[in-house]
């Protein structure tokens, strides 16, 4: 049997899941050294526990879990985000697609509920296999701060 090192991964399982604060408005104002873009409205930030390399979020600075409370200018700034976090990870990562959306509310799987979030999961023919289905790993190929400075610099 093969061992798969995430040391990363203890950093969420050991995390007080009683924290109140919003984990993305933090990101935000403590400048969260995984965030790839600002605008004026929303940010970017790759997610601290990928499902695959490139895994990308996208949510506004406004604290809010629905997305029908996004104002006109926050959902276009954010679809605009959307868009060009996904050509930089086409530039720089070459899937052949993408997951892209956002679960509201715990029943539909959200792990955070309380601040919308677009993933943007870049996705490769055959990378699905057997590990998450029957033991709930995730193999990521590449170092998130690689990955981070690779489409952080297609998106300047």
């Amino acid at each position: 049997m093969k061992n798969i090192w995430a040391p990363w991964r203890a950093e969420y399982i050991l995390k007080d899941k009683k924290d109140s604060k919003c984990i993305f408005c933090e990101a935000a104002r403590k400048n969260d050294p995984l965030i790839i873009d600002r605008k004026t409205l929303c940010f970017s930030i790759m997610n601290r526990f990928p499902y695959t390399s490139g895994h990308c979020m996208v949510l506004p600075y406004r604290h809010t879990g629905d997305i029908t409370t996004l104002s006109a200018e926050e959902n276009m700034e954010m679809t605009s985000m959307v868009q060009s976090v996904i050509e930089a990870i086409r530039q720089t990562m070459n899937p052949d697609g993408f997951n892209v959306g956002c679960n509201m509310g715990s029943a539909s799987g959200a792990g955070i509920e309380d601040h919308i979030h677009i993933h943007i999961v870049p996705r490769w023919n055959g990378d699905v296999n057997f590990m998450p289905v029957l033991s709930d790993v995730h193999m990521i190929s590449e170092h998130i701060d690689k990955t981070k400075d690779k489409i952080k610099k297609a998106l300047s």
